[in-house]
């Protein structure tokens, strides 16, 4: 007799990502900086998180790491730095510039060691901190050395001035939390938002800057070599900026172009461009491949040498090999459409070389 029992439907579960941050308690003491900390992280400034624990750096560092999401922070970063790591003694040197680096410390030790680095950020520990709403003088940046060897209080410390001014709109937004009408979860969208809208209107004219350099498909031949990317040349691409950048349609204001100027010298631009170039060269051999594979090579090969046509299937081999590997990213059928074309191509030519080709 069939069971009749009714088996209850497993209730749905919204799992968040191993990788969410938490930026209502990671950035809560530091609210009124997080433009400027944008900033900084975006040109990969050497920045020192000091904090009552390791968790509370960590988080921090984290949370400062991904401000510039979608772009890749590309600089070294050590959420918990301690006396014991192998570059301490490099990062305390006074006689050469702390490198490009962000590193959060709790040991008291580095309270006057690391003096001499640019930028240091004082947090509490996260989840017991309650800041009243930041006056103005509260929300100033502290300066001096003496201020940042001695004094215990949250902030920024740092002499740099930024290129962009403060969203007084988004700010006052985010400063509102203070009056416990919104939860962690509600700032920390709202942080998210702010940091992705700055990186956005940063990284658009890139982007645009950038799609120019790639070769026409009509340009792409079958039988010739794939072009070569045009180079990314700053002076061209600051003049693009400066008559259509983010400064026409972004509400935050300032400098873009300084900042731009900035960032085209930092290791963040450097491997974001590499990346970025790596990509566009796959695409271009993604189109040259698909433009091999719709081309009829049987009809082509009547004309041609056995040396040339052998020359093809090997070259027809390599490319299919890079599919293979996931250098190149294709449809399927490009992939079948070439074996089809290398079995082909190879049957037209003699024996002795057909199992020439097929032993190698």
């Amino acid at each position: 007799m069939a069971s009749n029992t009714n088996v209850a439907s497993p209730t749905a579960l919204t799992l968040s990502s191993i990788n969410e941050i938490d930026y209502a308690k990671s950035l809560n003491d530091i609210i009124p900086h997080v433009q400027l900390l944008w900033e900084l992280v975006l040109l990969g400034e050497p920045l020192v998180v000091m904090a009552p624990s390791p968790t509370a750096c960590s988080n921090t560092v984290l949370a400062l790491v991904s401000s510039i999401a979608p772009l890749r922070y590309y600089c070294d970063y050590r959420p918990y730095f301690t006396i014991h790591d192998s570059e301490f003694k490099e990062y305390m040197s006074k006689v050469q510039e702390p490198p490009s680096v962000m590193i959060g410390v709790t040991n008291p030790f580095f309270t006057k060691s690391l003096q001499h680095w640019p930028h240091i950020v004082r947090i509490g520990e996260h989840g017991t901190s309650h800041p009243a709403k930041p006056s103005a003088s509260d929300s100033k940046l502290k300066s001096t050395v003496k201020s940042k060897t001695l004094e215990p209080k949250t902030g920024v410390y740092t002499k740099y001035k930024p290129f962009l001014k403060k969203d007084k709109a988004s700010m006052k937004l985010l400063l509102m939390k203070e009056n416990g009408k919104r939860n962690d979860s509600a700032q920390s969208a709202l942080l998210r938002r702010h940091f992705l809208e700055l990186t956005q209107s940063f990284i658009i004219p890139l982007e645009r800057y950038l799609a120019g350099l790639m070769p026409l498909q009509k340009c792409i031949s079958p039988l010739k070599a794939p072009p070569s990317l045009k180079l990314f040349r700053p002076n061209e691409f600051i003049q693009r900026v400066e008559s259509n950048g983010p400064q026409l349609t972004s509400r935050t204001k300032g400098d873009w172009i300084g900042l731009y100027k900035r960032f085209l010298r930092s290791a963040n631009f450097q491997y974001w461009l590499m990346k970025r170039r790596r990509e566009m060269e796959a695409k271009v051999s993604s189109l040259h491949l698909k433009a091999l594979s719709e081309m009829d090579l049987v009809e082509w090969a009547r004309n041609k040498s056995e040396v040339e046509i052998v020359d093809m299937v090997l070259r027809l081999r390599g490319k299919s090999k890079l599919c293979s590997s996931h250098e190149i990213s294709v449809p399927t059928e490009v992939i079948e459409n070439i074996q089809t074309q290398i079995s082909a191509v190879r049957n037209i030519l003699p024996n002795d070389l057909q199992k020439i080709l097929e032993a190698t």
